[in-house]
């Protein structure tokens, strides 16, 4: 299981955050106390988490609620958005020459000076997966804390789609999560994407 972490302040105001460590606002705290009794009814046996505060700070309530305790790996962290680090769309755009401008995505987390693209993200995110893979046996559960733009190339990789694919997937709400079930060795299904303790997508109770 993927969870994306709860809303931090960033995430409101439309900064790109990356590697920068910014905590979960009061709604992001809630979400992630929502969460986490829905996540443990899957009764995981291994909780990982990104090293990033507002990851380790969603996986705290899991921790409580299941009894595990979280590990953390800078492998899981989400890209990181170079130059755009702390600003939003707009005042990203507005540093741009016009040729830059002509050429910059604004849905894209990876066209920003010295950020990371989804093969150096997929690089790092998906051997760590598969690592996670590899200490499950037939019937564990695994949830890991992770970062939206980043759980999505997660899924992509685990599953052997093309890394372009990972954009055709819509940004996971803040603590909604994803289910992959293994069929046989490595083979792995996408059962469930967008989930949230409200039955419906966090998004839809912003």
């Amino acid at each position: 299981m993927l969870v994306r972490h709860g809303r931090t302040a960033w995430n409101a105001e439309g900064r790109a955050q990356g590697h920068r460590d910014v905590g979960l606002d009061e709604v992001g705290r809630a979400q992630a106390e929502e969460m986490a009794p829905a996540v443990a009814a899957y009764a995981p046996t291994l909780l990982l988490t990104s090293d990033l505060a507002r990851a380790r700070q969603t996986a705290a309530p899991l921790e409580r609620a299941t009894g595990l305790v979280a590990r953390p790996d800078a492998r899981l962290r989400e890209y990181d958005t170079g130059a755009r680090t702390g600003m939003t769309v707009q005042e990203y755009a507005a540093t741009l020459s016009p040729a830059e401008a002509a050429r910059w995505d604004p849905t894209s987390h990876v066209d920003a000076r010295g950020g990371e693209t989804v093969k150096d993200v997929a690089a790092r995110l998906v051997p760590a997966l598969h690592d996670v893979l590899e200490e499950l046996t037939e019937g564990q559960t695994a949830v890991l804390v992770v970062h939206g733009a980043a759980l999505r190339v997660g899924v992509a990789g685990l599953l052997g789609w093309p890394l372009t694919v990972a954009d055709s997937l819509a940004a996971m709400g803040n603590c909604g999560w994803a289910v992959l079930q293994e069929r046989g060795v490595h083979r792995l299904r996408l059962t469930a994407y967008g989930l949230g303790a409200g039955g419906g997508t966090p998004d839809s109770r912003r």
